[in-house]
């Protein structure tokens, strides 16, 4: 079919041409004597995007499977006690994987479609007398349902019980595109990847590490090399990787970063809330459900929308693919079947989003779910020019 695929999935998002541009140059010498001239500023303005200034931010060849095990393996022990939350396959994952390592792990069993509970946070961090939980585990976006939780208001558990336990984020796709805050949160490990807010291909994972974390290395007795924080701080301070980097993928972060700086950290939250808003307003517009169970949960990165009973939503994703060339995400574990996801973060405007809705109610209805034609796209229509702000050269009339 001629034109342009849609890519409406949660990750990998689209692709800026500034950031394709910056990554279509001749391999380099990443021991040459200027390498570091790029990579040191590189490395200090990503922890403008971190929002940290005491911390670091450590770039691994990978994704953000390998940040979640960086957290874990650079700054606990086998049999350490860890405190998580299950409410989708991703914050699942993070779980498995620390079991895997043979971590304690309390975790809670939260319905999908509801956050991280920090009610029972606080409770089990309380009776923990002890301080026997050494680190506490914060999805922050959880992709699989669109449920956006609260990490500051675990930090203010984890101040407000004088916990020492450290606290460890997944914002794989929260970073770069929702506000977040590394420093003023007091998050001692976030874990992002580069195939989300970052705009770019998979390849990369960026871990943002705070000094009490540094500090916890000295203790840990996990095995660590590829991931190893000490050998990744102790070559970067002269600009060099411990082992060679993915130079063309730097190369584009680069680009990612001014971007993401030009537009200013707020502006892009800003931008994600509004472009998140339209699609929730879509969602209500045809009649159906949000699985995130109400609007503190709203993630502005990705919606997951719950078709009705008696349809299969593998059905509208497969039909919106290989009829419209429209790609939608699929649900995964519990929700496989009940829901579709739409992703709506990163490089990203209005337009690109009407795109999404048009071929998401194509689809609708051509598998039979009920709806008005036009009701969740004239909706969005409404949300976006009821918030949009007037450009040069336009007139902003009232509705």
């Amino acid at each position: 079919m001629p034109g342009f695929k849609g890519l409406a999935v949660p990750g990998p998002t689209n692709m800026p041409f500034e950031v394709r541009q910056a990554m279509d140059v001749a391999l380099e010498d990443h021991r040459a004597p200027d390498f570091p001239s790029f990579t040191k500023p590189l490395l200090e303005d990503l922890k403008k995007v971190f929002r940290t200034e005491n911390g670091h931010v450590i770039v691994f060849p990978g994704s953000g499977t390998g940040g979640w095990e960086a957290a874990i393996a650079n700054t606990l022990s086998p049999g350490d006690k860890v405190l998580a939350s299950v409410f989708g396959q991703f914050s699942y994952l993070w779980v498995d994987l620390c079991k895997r390592f043979g971590l304690e792990v309390d975790a809670i069993d939260v319905e999908w479609g509801r956050g991280v509970p920090v009610d029972e946070y606080e409770a089990r961090l309380a009776a923990d007398k002890e301080h026997k939980i050494k680190a506490v585990l914060v999805c922050h976006n959880e992709t699989a349902t669109g449920v956006t939780s609260d990490v500051a208001a675990v930090r203010r558990v984890l101040d407000g019980l004088g916990h020492p336990a450290l606290l460890f984020v997944d914002g794989v796709s929260s970073i770069a595109s929702l506000e977040f805050r590394m420093e003023e949160w007091g998050v001692d490990v976030a874990v992002s990847g580069s195939q989300k807010g970052f705009m770019m291909p998979t390849g990369l994972a960026i871990v943002g590490v705070s000094q009490k974390a540094l500090a916890a290395k000295t203790t840990a007795t996990m095995p660590t090399c590829f991931f190893d924080f000490g050998d990744m701080l102790k070559t970067n301070a002269d600009g060099y990787f411990p082992y060679t980097p993915a130079a063309t993928l730097l190369r584009g972060l680069r680009a990612s970063v001014d971007m993401l700086l030009d537009e200013g950290l707020d502006n892009v939250a800003k931008r994600h809330r509004r472009l998140a808003d339209g699609v929730r307003a879509a969602v209500d517009a045809w009649g159906l459900s949000n699985c995130a169970q109400g609007p503190e949960w709203h993630s502005d990165t990705v919606t997951a929308i719950v078709v009705p009973e008696g349809f299969d939503a593998n059905d509208v994703i497969k039909t919106a693919y290989h009829r419209y060339d429209l790609s939608l995400g699929a649900g995964l574990s519990k929700v496989a079947g009940k829901v579709f996801r739409i992703g709506h973060l990163g490089w990203l405007n209005e337009i690109m989003v009407m795109q999404a809705l048009g071929g998401v109610e194509m689809a609708m209805r051509d598998v039979g779910i009920p709806f008005e034609p036009g009701a969740g796209t004239g909706a969005a229509v409404k949300s976006f020019s009821a918030t949009a702000e007037a450009a040069p050269g336009t007139v902003k009339t009232a509705a």
